[in-house]
């Protein structure tokens, strides 16, 4: 009997994401084959360091040939589960959520939004990306009719507690949050955190850093 495949770490999953994205753009640019140094350069990363999220999957690439497209997309879609169609439900739809809820590009990953919800009676009623926006009394009916596992958060910080409470009783299990602020949530849940003002200020801290790596550059030139 085989031994079950060792626990992709999740930093390698992230990646993972990255790689299915550059293939199904090369795939769609009627690519059959890719060399592992230009896979890696377009994702960002270096080749061993491809190579070695890849022997996660078990062999995939051939020596002096490379990896055959879209077998390996296939591959890595698999293995991360976009190969079927995910429901979501997103709240919060103010300027953020209403471009998630209005973004087609999730639809060829795999997520659907089967769920739009707000608090805000002005808002409730509207359609985004061919979706009505839901009162919050209707979210539990509709994470269990829709079988939605997936919760995303757009609200203001102040509320994004209280939101993720009453996803995680209706039964949702993951969730991406885009409110500036720690979750705390159940245990058998998954809370990834996406805040972009702590993204800017690291990008800014970054180009402080080259700056004055540059100025010293100048003065001791």
């Amino acid at each position: 009997m085989s031994s079950p495949r060792p626990r992709i770490p999740e930093a390698t999953v992230a990646r993972l994401a990255v790689y299915l994205r550059v293939l199904t753009g090369l795939a769609d640019g009627g690519r059959s084959n890719v060399s592992s140094g230009e896979l890696a350069s377009a994702a960002g990363v270096n080749p061993a360091g491809l190579r070695k999220d890849l022997s996660h999957l078990g062999p995939c690439g051939v020596r002096g040939v490379g990896y055959e497209v879209a077998t390996l997309r296939d591959r890595i879609a698999r293995v991360l589960g976009v190969e079927r169609s995910r429901p979501c439900v997103l709240v919060g739809i103010g300027n953020l959520g209403t471009a998630l809820a209005d973004y087609a590009g999730f639809g060829s990953r795999g997520f659907r939004f089967v769920g739009l919800f707000d608090a805000a009676p002005d808002r409730v009623g509207r359609r985004i990306g061919g979706q009505p926006v839901r009162p919050m009394a209707e979210l539990d009916e509709v994470v269990a009719a829709t079988a939605a596992t997936i919760g995303v958060i757009a609200t203001p910080a102040d509320v994004a507690q209280p939101v993720c409470d009453r996803l995680t009783a209706a039964g949702v299990r993951s969730i991406l949050n885009f409110a500036p602020v720690a979750l705390n949530a159940p245990a058998g849940v998954d809370v990834r955190q996406v805040d972009l003002s702590v993204e800017l200020q690291v990008l800014a801290f970054l180009g402080q850093q080259r700056g004055a790596a540059a100025s010293s550059v100048e003065v001791t030139a």
